[in-house]
């Protein structure tokens, strides 16, 4: 397929390719990113669910060419979900990523499902509020932590209570609120952060990392580390989630694409303060 670029997303983990620490299909000198949004200009010759004119999301990994931080992205059809009708280009570029790797945690890795008891580690973040709504919708309890300035937001999704995570005793408050037995799973999205939260799972409980620290496994808890897989059909069902406002995703800040480098120095400092999208 070839996609006339619309709006792309710009995260962490485009910095980790950057550095050469993700494999995503080309190694740099390239251009970066690896999710987007925009419109099919053309087909292959066995594609025949797509055709010109479509409007796309994708998380288009591997990269068959350049990455999505350009006016044109070459990608497999398999990858490509519909761009909901009505959802702003910048806000469909940055949802591929937080949300497969969401949907992936929780359905894949912890099988989270209706009255577990879950703990989110850095719900505030872009992919912690996506686990957090989608931990809801799955009828888990869902306890979070967080910033103070995150706990109105994450309340309003469904976690309750958010706990203060600068503080160092957070996991015994978890331990408290659960009458000392532990949450039955914990995503973590905080860097370094998987340790603490093992200590809030309950025993033969589940873990699951997406920052690359998996703890040492313990107390016959099951620990996964967790990288974003491409997968458009599961990308597809939740973009109608994102249309029928279930899920939200909000853009922080755009760049046009000639600022990307200033983006992306952005987002690796932490001041974004939510999803960053380039402009085309």
């Amino acid at each position: 397929m070839l996609i006339q670029v619309r709006a792309a997303g710009v995260g962490n983990w485009d910095e980790i390719a950057r550095t050469g620490g993700w494999d995503v299909g080309r190694r740099p000198p390239m251009a970066l990113g690896v999710e987007a949004a925009g419109v099919v200009t053309a087909v292959g010759s066995m594609v025949t669910d797509w055709a010109p004119g479509d409007e796309v999301m994708t998380h288009p990994l591997p990269l068959r060419d350049q990455g999505t931080w350009a006016p044109t992205l070459i990608a497999p059809a398999a990858v490509l979900a519909r761009k909901p009708a009505g959802v702003d280009w910048e806000v469909a570029a940055v949802f591929p990523v937080p949300a497969l790797t969401a949907a992936q945690v929780l359905d894949e890795a912890l099988g989270v499902g209706p009255g577990d008891r879950l703990l989110v580690n850095g719900a505030g973040g872009v992919t912690g509020r996506l686990l957090v709504s989608l931990g809801s919708l799955r009828g888990a309890e869902v306890i979070a932590t967080a910033g103070p300035h995150s706990r109105a937001p994450l309340a309003a999704l469904g976690a309750h209570p958010v706990i203060d995570y600068h503080e160092q005793d957070w996991p015994d408050r978890v331990l408290a609120i659960t009458g000392g037995s532990g949450v039955a799973a914990a995503a973590n999205a905080v860097p370094d952060g998987a340790g603490c939260a093992i200590r809030a799972v309950h025993d033969g409980g589940r873990l699951a990392t997406i920052t690359s620290d998996p703890p040492e496994q313990e107390r016959g808890i099951t620990v996964s580390s967790v990288y974003v897989r491409p997968d458009g059909g599961q990308l597809d069902a939740l973009g109608r989630l994102l249309a029928a406002g279930q899920l939200e995703i909000s853009v922080a800040t755009s760049y046009e694409l000639l600022a990307a480098a200033d983006a992306l120095a952005t987002v690796v400092s932490g001041r974004a303060g939510g999803a960053v999208a380039l402009t085309l």
